[in-house]
């Protein structure tokens, strides 16, 4: 008997105990917002950040909430966007696809080498031994910091650089933030034009250490007759809203690097 009196008091004491947090449960429970959900299982879970959040249920959050756009998920494109929509009873908007581009040309042989750098195969710790291996600051290092992180297997090496195959690229911009340079851009999907360089240095200076850079020779932009092409701080730039993919820059490049590209990032014309 004085084993069971106090066998049963702990019984009762958590019986109790267990139906006032059952009820606090209830009470305090944060319900899940349906559209939220709803918009969370539309998306595509990747998860890889390119709209800017941290990830898809992070987006699917400010959707609900107006701070986002139905067509902000890269990766989900038009189908996602317009399920969306559905969900929330609004006018579907096609996102305009854009696909990442390493805007660099300085391959093997092509770009002077400072040294020879025997360090870990990442980008971002050889750019803190004097900027990496090549002599030009913006250069490629084609150590694959973007092939690693790419979560799409979208980007390989080849020659010291890299190369976007742009069927599997979903233009989310992972590799672009993991690359210390800053040298990979997002345009427009259907570009097939592109100017392969992002150093600013003078034609003389630029000579020296590439032999793919832009001179700022300015003969592209007397050859583009949309006025999609100019030049500022030694380096030429394409408008993409007013550029027809003519190829009549690429035609007239001394330095071939106005890239004219097929769909697997192949240039054509080298």
């Amino acid at each position: 008997m004085e084993i069971l009196l106090p066998v049963l008091w702990f019984l009762g004491f958590g019986l109790v105990c267990g139906a006032l947090l059952a009820l606090a449960g209830r009470i305090f429970e944060v319900k899940k917002d349906e559209t939220v959900e709803k918009i969370k299982e539309a998306l595509p879970g990747a998860n890889c950040g390119g709209c800017g959040n941290s990830g898809c249920e992070a987006l699917a959050i400010k959707i609900a909430k107006g701070e986002a756009a139905p067509n902000s998920c890269p990766v989900g494109g038009a189908k996602t966007a317009a399920v969306i929509a559905g969900i929330l009873g609004v006018k579907a908007e096609d996102p305009d696809r854009m696909r990442a581009q390493v805007i660099c040309c300085g391959t093997t042989g092509k770009a002077q080498i400072k040294y020879v750098y025997e360090g870990e195969s990442d980008c971002n710790a050889a750019v803190k031994l004097g900027g990496g291996d090549k002599t030009c600051r913006y250069g490629c290092l084609g150590l694959g910091s973007c092939v690693v992180h790419c979560p799409f297997s979208a980007i390989s090496l080849k020659d010291g650089v890299a190369y976007v195959d742009y069927e599997k690229c979903t233009g989310c911009g992972v590799c672009a933030s993991y690359c210390p340079k800053h040298i990979i851009k997002l345009i427009p999907f259907n570009a097939r034009v592109w100017v392969g360089c992002s150093s600013p240095e003078k034609g003389a200076s630029l000579r020296k250490i590439c032999e793919a850079g832009c001179i700022g020779c300015r003969l592209c932009v007397k050859a583009c007759e949309h006025g999609a092409i100019t030049v500022e701080d030694n380096l030429a730039s394409i408008d993409y809203a007013k550029c027809v993919s003519c190829g009549k820059c690429a035609e007239v490049c001394p330095r071939k690097i106005i890239q004219t590209f097929s769909a697997h990032g192949e240039a054509t014309n080298e």
